[in-house]
C-alpha cells in the first residue's frame, strides 16, 4: 500500500462481508469465514487506496455437550456473532450436532504433520483474541520474567496457529529471533515455555517452505539437547519413586511424590511430544535427517519407547518407521534392541499404535539378524493372534512370512493357532485369487515335516488339492509340492491323488505347473505305490524319454523327469520298462551336456545307482554303456554329494562284474596314491620351515596311519566280501536271489528311499 500523507487521508471505510461457516478440525469451535475490505477515502469522499483481507473468526463452544440444547445454542450463536447472517441458522445447528457427535478418525493418515494436528495443551489458554498487528508487543513480554514470557509466546502460538498468519511472522525476524534466544536461554527454567515456543517453531515446520527458516534458529539441534535431557530427567523421577516405594516409612511422602510426578509426566511428555513432531517434519530433508541420526536420534527415540502415553509412542514409532529405511538407522536400532521394546506394544487397542508399529516391524524384518531379534521377543504368538484383526491381517502375515523364509524359525509356527488361521483364509479365498503374500508365507511353511502334519489336518490337503489341480494354480501346487516331500504319515495321504497327478502330464498345460505336479509325484517314494501300473495308464514312459532331450523344455522340467525317473527305478519292472525304452542312453547324453550342472549331474547319477540295484538295467548299464567311465571320473568331483553317490555305485557294479571291478579299484589306488604324495610333498616341510619328523624306521610320522594301509581301498579275495568282514557273505547270497528288500540297501549307500538332498521350494516374494 503507499505510504499516504497525513492531509490526504481524510476518512477510513471498514467493510465486512460474511463468508462461510464450518467446523474447528481439532475443536469444539465454529470457524466463521469473512472478508474485511478497507478502504480510505480521500477529501472528497472518493476511495484512494483499498485492500481486502481474509479473515476468520473462532467460536469456542466449551459448553456442548450430550444435554445441550442444540436449538436454543445455534440461535445465541446467530444472535451474538455479527458475522453469521440469521438465514443460516439451519447450517448453524447441523454444524453444532456434527461436532456433537464426532468421533476422532483413526484412519487419518497424513504424513505431514499440520499445526492444527496437536491439541493446545493443559495450561495453556488460546481464548485471548490475538492481532497480527500487535505482535511487536507480545515480542515486548518476552523480555519480562517467565510467566509474561509464557504469555507473550502464548499470543504469538495463537497467531501461528492460523497457516495465513506464518508468512507476516516470518517477515518479522525480531519476533522470531527473540523465541529462540528465550528457548535458547530460559527453557529449562519453565516446561511451559519451552514447549509454547517449539510449539510456533513446529507450525513453520509443517510446510516445507520454512524449513529453512526453523533451521537457521538452530531450533532443531535445540530440541535435540531439550529432548535429551528430559529423558534423564525422566530417569531420575524413576529412581527417587522406586527409593520411597522401597521405604514403608515414608508412604505418605511416596504418595505426594506420585502425585507430582504425574503432573510433571504430562507436561514432559506434551513438551516431547511437539519436539519430536518438530523433527520429524524437518527430517524430510534428508541431510537434516543425517545430521540427526550424528546426533543419537534413533538411540533417543528407542529410549522413549518405554513410556505409557500412547500418542506420543505413535509419534516415536512413526520417526522410527521413517529412519528404518536407511541401512545406517536400521542397524542403530539392531544394536539398541529396538524390537525388544516393540515387541511390548503388541497387542494393544491404539489402533494407530498398533498399526504403525506393525509397519515398523515390516521394514525391519528384512534383516536377517533382526528377524532373529524378533522371534526371541516372542513375536511369532503375538503376530499369529492378530491375523484374527482384519485391519491388521496383511502386515502380519508380510512380517511372519519374512520370518519364515529362515529355516531355523520354521518349526515353531506349528506351536501356534497360526496354521489353522491361514488355511481357514485358504478356504475363505475360494475360487479368487489369493494374494501372493499368504500363499508364500504358505509355501515356506510347508517345507517343515510338523507344520505339514498340521496343513494336512482334517480336509487340508484335500482342500488344496482341489484347488490346485481345478484352478491349475502353481503356487498352490508348489506348496502340495513342499508338503509331499515329508516321510511319515503325510506322504500316505497322496496314494488317492497319484492318478489326477500323473494325468497333468498328459495335457498341454503350463511348464511351471507340470514342473510342480511332476515334482509331487517324484517325491512320493511309497512302498505300496504300484508305480508299473501307473507308468502304463498315464503312459508315463514316452513322456520322460521325450523331455530327456537337451532343448526340449526348460531345465526345471528336465531336471523333474530325471528325479522321477529315479524314484520309479526302485521298483525292477519299472527300472526294465525305463532300460528297453532307452531312457539310460539319453540320460548319458544329457549328462554329457549337463556336466557342469552338479544338480543334473547329481541325479542322474543316483538313477544309476537305483538301475545297478535290478538285473536287467544292471546288465545294460555295464555292458551297453559307458556309465561306469563316467562315475569312475566323477569319482573324483570336488562336490561331495556327487562323491559318495559315485562311490557306492561303483561299489555296486565292482561286486557284479570283475572287469570293471579292478579298473574301479585301480582307479581308487591311482587317487589315494596322488592324494598321498601330494600330502608328503606338501607337509615335507613344516609351518615354521622345520623338516617334517620321521619315524624310527625312516618313514613319514602320520598321526592318522599310512594311507595305503586303509582297508577300505581293497576287496577281499572273492571280490565280494568286504575286507573290514563288516557285512556277511550271507548278505550278498541273498541280495543276488532277489530276497534283499529295497529299503535295506548297500553297505555306505545312500538310502533308496531318498534323493539326492534338495532345498525345498522357497517363496521368495518381492514387496
Amino acid at each position: 500500500m503507499e505510504k499516504l500523507q497525513a492531509e490526504d487521508a481524510r476518512y477510513l471505510r471498514r467493510k465486512v462481508k460474511g463468508g462461510s461457516l464450518d467446523v474447528h478440525p481439532t475443536e469444539k469451535a465454529l470457524i466463521v469465514q469473512y472478508e474485511l475490505e478497507a478502504t480510505i477515502l480521500g477529501e472528497m469522499g472518493d476511495p484512494m487506496v483499498g485492500e481486502r483481507k481474509e479473515c476468520q473468526k473462532i467460536i469456542r463452544l466449551k459448553s456442548l455437550n450430550a444435554n445441550t440444547d442444540i436449538a436454543t445454542l445455534a440461535r445465541k450463536v446467530v444472535e451474538e456473532c455479527r458475522l453469521i447472517h440469521p438465514s443460516k441458522l439451519p447450517e448453524v445447528e447441523q454444524l453444532l450436532f456434527y461436532l456433537l457427535n464426532r468421533k476422532k478418525s483413526g484412519n487419518d493418515k497424513r504424513e505431514k504433520h499440520s499445526p492444527r494436528d496437536l491439541a493446545p495443551f493443559e495450561g495453556m489458554e488460546l481464548d485471548e483474541e490475538a492481532n497480527i498487528n500487535r505482535i511487536d508487543h507480545y515480542v515486548e513480554l518476552l523480555y519480562e520474567d517467565i510467566p509474561e514470557k509464557v504469555r507473550g509466546a502464548t499470543l504469538i502460538l495463537h497467531l501461528a496457529r492460523n497457516p495465513d498468519n506464518l508468512e507476516e511472522l516470518l517477515q518479522n525476524e525480531t519476533a522470531l529471533g527473540a523465541l529462540a534466544r528465550v528457548l535458547r536461554e530460559d527453557w529449562k527454567q519453565s516446561v511451559d515455555l519451552a514447549t509454547t515456543i517449539i510449539y510456533v517453531f513446529f507450525c513453520f515446520s509443517s510446510f516445507s517452505q520454512f524449513h529453512g527458516q526453523v533451521t537457521h534458529y538452530k531450533i532443531g539441534a535445540l530440541c535435540m539437547n531439550i529432548i535429551e535431557h528430559e529423558l534423564k530427567r525422566y530417569d531420575l523421577w524413576q529412581d527417587e519413586l522406586q527409593k520411597k516405594a522401597a521405604n514403608q516409612n515414608v508412604k505418605k511422602e511416596h504418595e505426594k511424590a506420585f502425585k507430582k510426578y504425574q503432573g510433571l509426566l504430562i507436561k514432559q511428555e506434551q513438551l516431547l511430544q511437539v519436539a519430536l513432531h518438530l523433527l520429524l517434519n524437518l527430517a524430510e530433508d534428508t541431510r537434516t535427517e543425517l545430521k540427526m541420526r550424528n546426533k543419537n536420534i534413533v538411540h533417543t527415540l528407542v529410549k522413549t519407547l518405554d513410556r505409557e502415553d500412547e500418542e506420543l509412542l505413535v509419534l516415536v514409532v512413526s520417526f522410527l518407521k521413517k529412519l528404518s529405511i536407511f541401512l545406517e538407522n536400521k542397524n542403530d536400532m539392531a544394536e539398541t534392541y529396538a524390537v525388544e521394546k516393540l515387541a511390548r506394544l503388541l497387542p494393544c487397542k491404539h489402533e494407530d499404535l498398533l498399526n504403525t508399529t506393525l509397519r515398523l516391524l515390516l521394514n525391519l524384518s528384512f534383516d536377517t539378524g533382526l528377524r532373529s531379534q524378533m522371534v526371541q521377543a516372542g513375536l511369532i504368538p503375538k503376530l499369529s493372534a492378530l491375523l484374527a484383526d482384519e485391519s491388521q491381517r496383511q502386515l502380519c502375515v508380510c512380517i511372519l512370512y519374512h520370518i519364515s523364509v529362515d529355516d531355523r524359525f520354521k518349526s515353531m509356527f506349528a506351536y501356534t493357532d497360526c496354521i489353522p488361521q491361514l488355511m481357514k483364509m485358504l478356504f475363505d479365498c475360494g475360487e479368487s485369487p489369493m494374494d501372493p503374500e499368504l500363499i508364500s508365507f504358505c509355501i515356506n511353511l510347508a517345507a517343515n515335516k510338523r507344520n505339514a502334519q498340521v496343513i494336512c489336518e482334517g480336509n487340508g490337503l484335500k482342500m488344496l488339492m482341489k484347488r490346485g489341480l481345478k484352478l491349475k494354480d502353481v503356487l498352490t501346487m508348489k506348496m502340495i509340492r513342499n508338503v509331499s516331500q515329508h516321510d511319515g504319515p503325510t506322504k500316505n495321504l497322496f496314494i488317492d491323488y497319484v492318478g489326477d497327478l500323473a494325468a497333468q502330464t498328459g495335457v498341454q498345460e503350463r511348464e511351471e505347473y507340470v514342473i510342480e505336479c511332476l515334482g509331487t509325484l517324484a517325491n512320493l517314494t511309497i512302498p505300496d505305490l504300484d508305480w508299473e501300473l501307473v507308468l502304463k495308464e498315464y503312459n508315463l514312459v514316452p513322456f520322460l524319454k521325450d523331455h530327456l532331450k537337451p532343448g526340449s523344455a526348460e531345465d526345471d522340467l528336465i531336471l523333474e523327469v530325471v528325479i522321477m525317473i529315479g524314484t520309479v527305478s526302485m521298483d525292477d519292472s519299472c527300472a526294465a520298462m525305463m532300460a528297453k525304452s532307452g531312457i539310460i542312453s539319453a540320460l548319458i547324453e544329457l549328462l554329457n551336456s549337463q556336466q557342469e550342472d552338479d544338480e543334473f549331474v547329481c541325479q542322474i547319477v543316483y538313477v544309476f545307482y537305483q538301475m545297478v540295484f535290478h538285473q536287467a538295467t544292471r546288465d545294460v548299464i555295464i555292458k551297453d554303456t559307458q556309465a561306469p567311465a563316467y562315475l569312475i571320473d566323477l569319482m573324483h568331483d570336488k562336490n561331495a554329494e556327487i562323491r559318495k553317490v559315485c562311490d557306492n555305485t561303483l561299489d555296486i557294479i565292482a561286486e557284479y562284474d570283475e572287469e570293471w571291478g579292478r579298473k574301479i579299484q585301480s582307479e581308487k589306488f591311482r587317487w589315494h596314491n596322488y592324494q598321498w604324495l601330494e600330502m608328503v610333498d606338501n607337509r615335507a616341510m613344516g609351518d615354521d620351515g622345520e623338516p617334517f619328523m620321521y619315524g624310527d624306521d625312516g618313514e613319514p610320522f602320520m598321526h592318522n596311519g599310512d594311507i595305503l594301509e586303509r582297508p577300505d581301498l581293497f576287496y577281499s579275495a572273492d571280490g565280494i566280501i568286504p575286507a573290514d568282514s563288516t557285512i556277511s557273505p550271507e548278505f550278498f547270497i541273498g541280495y543276488q536271489n532277489g530276497d534283499m528288500g529295497q529299503a535295506g540297501g548297500f553297505p555306505g549307500a545312500v538310502s533308496t528311499v531318498l534323493h539326492y538332498p534338495r532345498r525345498p521350494s522357497t517363496a521368495i516374494l518381492e514387496l
